[in-house]
């Protein structure tokens, strides 16, 4: 058990890292955002689909899952889409704390989705998250445009959370890899008219970044984070996942050049500490189980 529970929390953490890349990529794309989600979303979709194969991962979906299937999707699709624009409107570093808000949310919300008893450490350490966040934040002017990065940043994790609580829903019957592979079909089907009304010249220059995104962040480190759910809470796999903008802003500085901050440095380590609280926290249940 023990040596199961670190395997699953480095999977975890190794997802976070993954996703974390989406920062950089979604700043760097040259593309209108939804045109970007509807690229990251088919190719990750056609990775998907050759890995379920080779692994004969059984892709059978029983009827009455299809509706919350889809409104999971759609509402992974709005976190996307709302993220992407709040990395175009501001800086990495302000759309990835702003998103981070979302393990505060997903703890809040939790008990309402799930037959779980609510945690009052979670509220502690969800404060604990947006205290980080409060003193990494860069100082920006109200009349600019970092006011609706941080609002849509906000939104966005208020949608990542809905999806993570309906999708916790069903990581018990099916397979991580499999839920994936249906909402990035959902969000393909969905977003194909953008292909007619956004320009999309500039793929052919792209499309190494756009391979990336879908691929290791997406492919990869978001199907390794549902996989997750099968393993830990919502909560607890929200707030341990909350050292992703610390990974974001780093690899912003090492690509982008977007220098961070002594606040970075400060909210940083609050966060990381919450992470290694909540990492203790959930190794010591996983034992007493």
């Amino acid at each position: 058990m023990k040596n199961n529970h670190i395997k699953h929390l480095f999977e975890l953490s190794l997802a976070t890292l993954f996703i974390s890349t989406s920062g950089a990529l979604g700043k760097f794309i040259d593309l209108p955002t939804p045109v970007i989600i509807w690229w990251r979303s088919s190719l990750a979709l056609l990775f998907l689909f050759v890995f379920c194969r080779y692994k004969k991962i059984n892709l059978k979906l029983k009827p009455k899952d299809r509706g919350t299937f889809i409104i999971s999707a759609i509402f992974l699709g709005a976190h996307w889409i709302t993220y992407f624009y709040a990395l175009k409107l501001s800086n990495v570093a302000l759309g990835l704390l702003s998103l981070y808000t979302f393990p505060v949310i997903a703890t809040l919300l939790e008990p309402l989705f799930m037959k779980v008893k609510f945690d009052p450490i979670h509220i502690v350490l969800g404060f604990m998250v947006l205290l980080g966040i409060y003193i990494l934040a860069p100082e920006f002017d109200i009349e600019s445009s970092n006011v609706k990065g941080v609002l849509l940043g906000l939104l966005s994790a208020l949608c990542y959370a809905l999806r993570i609580l309906i999708l916790k829903r069903h990581v018990a019957n099916y397979n991580g890899t499999m839920l994936m592979l249906y909402q990035l079909l959902i969000l393909t089907i969905v977003l194909s008219p953008v292909l007619y009304f956004m320009d999309t010249s500039t793929i052919s220059t792209q499309y190494p970044y756009i391979l990336l995104l879908a691929l290791l962040t997406t492919a990869i480190g978001h199907t390794m984070f549902v996989h997750s759910l099968k393993y830990f809470s919502a909560s607890t796999a929200s707030i341990i996942s909350s050292a992703l903008p610390i990974y974001g802003i780093f690899i912003a500085y090492l690509f982008l050049g977007e220098v961070p901050n002594w606040n970075i440095f400060f909210g940083g380590l609050l966060i990381i500490s919450t992470v290694i609280i909540e990492s203790i926290r959930s190794k010591n249940k996983a034992k007493n189980k």
